[in-house]
């Protein structure tokens, strides 16, 4: 081990030890459902009165039925997007349904906050099923966990209560002030380093040198070739051109 590994150690040491206290403050603050700026609270409350949700607490069996009809809502939505992809917008590449394995897969991936991927995103997903679907999962499955995390902190710090706090407002706050917020300054740092962020379909380039490189001949069935020996068919392939993907890759990433 280097010198530079241990003087990066240290450094990321001191920034989570450094980060612990504040960002302890600040969730508990979220946890407890202290009122925000003015502003911030009358959205709060009026989002939370359109969606029809109520701020009593709920007990263990409701707070966990809410976060299982949620995550399986979530489940079905993103599970339906991938499969209706081909015929909805914000698809510039024109890219086709995505099989129903592997949109179930994805699905209870994503909204399980495993985001185990079998694909490569660029080539199967269009904008819309990227920013709809999976970024919306990124902030909605994160924010589940950590109710889930609040909900636990509340039944061993609360003595002869029943209640461990409100599904619906615990995942509004999460996401309103904590996730949101850093997602957005995460974007604007991603743009402003290069990082792409648009709804372009993905661009053609001509290489300044071209590539050669010797490859398996493919039949039609795309299986590899054989010669009278049984040996692979091999043709030199020249690449002059390259394809770039575009799409929202900031705001993903962030």
């Amino acid at each position: 081990m280097t010198p530079e590994f241990f003087a990066l150690l240290a450094a990321l040491l001191l920034v989570v030890v450094g980060m612990a206290r504040p960002l302890g403050r600040f969730f508990g603050w979220i946890m407890d459902g202290r009122p925000a700026w003015g502003p911030l609270a009358r959205l709060e409350d009026g989002l939370l009165r359109l969606c029809g949700v109520r701020r009593t607490e709920m007990g263990w069996r409701a707070y966990a039925v809410a976060l299982m009809m949620f995550s399986l809502l979530g489940t079905l939505l993103l599970y339906a997007l991938q499969r209706l992809q081909g015929w909805l917008p914000l698809n510039p590449q024109q890219l086709g349904a995505i099989s129903p394995d592997s949109s179930f897969n994805t699905a209870i991936s994503f909204v399980t906050n495993t985001n185990w991927q079998d694909y490569a995103g660029e080539t199967t997903m269009s904008n819309l099923t990227q920013m709809l679907g999976l970024a919306v999962q990124n902030f909605l499955s994160a924010a589940s966990g950590i109710a889930v995390a609040f909900a636990l902190i509340r039944g061993f710090a609360r003595h002869c209560v029943h209640e461990i706090g409100n599904f619906w407002v615990d995942l509004y706050r999460i996401t309103a002030y904590a996730l949101l917020p850093l997602s957005l300054l995460l974007a604007v740092a991603l743009v402003s380093q290069g990082v792409i962020q648009n709804f372009s379909a993905d661009t053609p380039v001509t290489l300044l040198q071209a590539t050669t490189y010797t490859a398996p001949k493919l039949d039609a069935a795309g299986k590899p070739e054989k010669d009278a020996a049984r040996q692979a068919v091999r043709q030199t392939v020249t690449v002059a051109r390259q394809i770039l993907p575009m799409g929202p890759v900031a705001s993903q990433e962030a």
